[in-house]
């Protein structure tokens, strides 16, 4: 297993709610890490940032965005922007993530994080949106591949080879939802092993797992179940190959308890601890692993 040198190694955590506040702040409960929706702590007058400016005094902080619209035509939105590096300065997070996708056009917000077109047009936009966002925050953002229901018929490249192209003309990262990855598998019928397996690893700089909604013909991504137990297993298949990962959880609806979520957190770092004992039984491999990471070196820019 090859870990990746460019991003920290925040453990196991969980998307942070309004539904759980009052548990993490006088039920005693706590995990590794927590991923805060950044549209949701943007209002500076509002309780939901005080909390998340007391929990960050315990326990690292991600940001994930749902409005960036990296791939929309319009232009960037600067509000956001100044909002978003505002948030980010006073929280200080580890992370900074978003979705490859567009959310609007023409001044309209869909409310949706819809696929875009994987062309090289459009990954040439892509790239030259996400390097003005870098610049103007300072800092690597991450990019999510997102769940797909359909897919424009103008495509002619894979989506992996277009997330994986976009990370290094930007020098972006990448946020690897594996339950996304097996519900757009499953909804546009393409191998889940291959996408995964063909995303370059260091790149790769979180993880997200969460639970669908099986509708038969078609799989919705709800966030409102445990992680299925082929999601585990593709999550398995990016741990042998990428090594520890920041790894989060995701529930969305039909939120349970905290302790509920992080125990789908600590299975996977259960799954995690199995698999390095694995490796360390297995000399070749680890002498394999000790050889990937000598052989790829990728330098924490300032």
């Amino acid at each position: 297993m090859m870990n990746s040198r460019m991003w920290p190694d925040l453990g196991f955590g969980v998307g942070l709610r309004s539904e759980h506040f009052d548990e993490l702040l006088h039920g005693g409960e706590s995990c590794d890490w927590l991923e805060a929706i950044s549209e949701n702590f943007m209002d500076t007058r509002g309780r939901p940032l005080q909390v998340l400016e007391t929990l960050r005094r315990d326990a690292p902080v991600a940001l994930h965005g749902v409005a960036l619209s990296i791939g929309s035509a319009d232009p960037l939105n600067e509000i956001y922007l100044s909002r978003l590096a505002e948030l980010a300065a006073r929280i200080e997070p580890a992370l900074i993530t978003d979705h490859l996708c567009w959310t609007g056009v023409d001044g309209t917000h869909l409310f949706d994080l819809l696929p875009l077109p994987y062309t090289e047009e459009s990954l040439r936009h892509v790239v030259e949106r996400t390097k003005t966002v870098q610049d103007r925050l300072g800092r690597r953002i991450l990019l999510e591949n997102p769940s797909t229901y359909v897919a424009f018929a103008d495509s002619d490249i894979p989506e992996w080879e277009f997330l994986a192209a976009v990370a290094e003309r930007a020098d972006c990262g990448i946020l690897l939802d594996v339950n996304n990855v097996y519900v757009s598998a499953f909804n546009l019928g393409f191998d889940a092993a291959a996408y995964v397996d063909a995303l370059p690893v260091e790149r790769i700089g979180q993880i997200h797992l969460a639970g669908f909604t099986d509708l038969g013909d078609c799989l919705f991504d709800t966030h409102s179940a445990p992680v299925h137990p082929e999601v585990w297993r593709l999550y398995e298949r990016v741990v042998r190959r990428c090594g520890r990962v920041s790894t989060l959880v995701e529930w969305d609806a039909d939120i349970p308890s905290f302790a509920s979520v992080r125990a789908e957190a600590e299975e996977a770092s259960r799954r995690v601890r199995h698999l390095e004992g694995e490796g360390r039984g297995n000399t070749a491999i680890a002498r394999s692993a000790r050889r990937s990471v000598g052989a790829h070196p990728v330098a924490l820019s300032a």
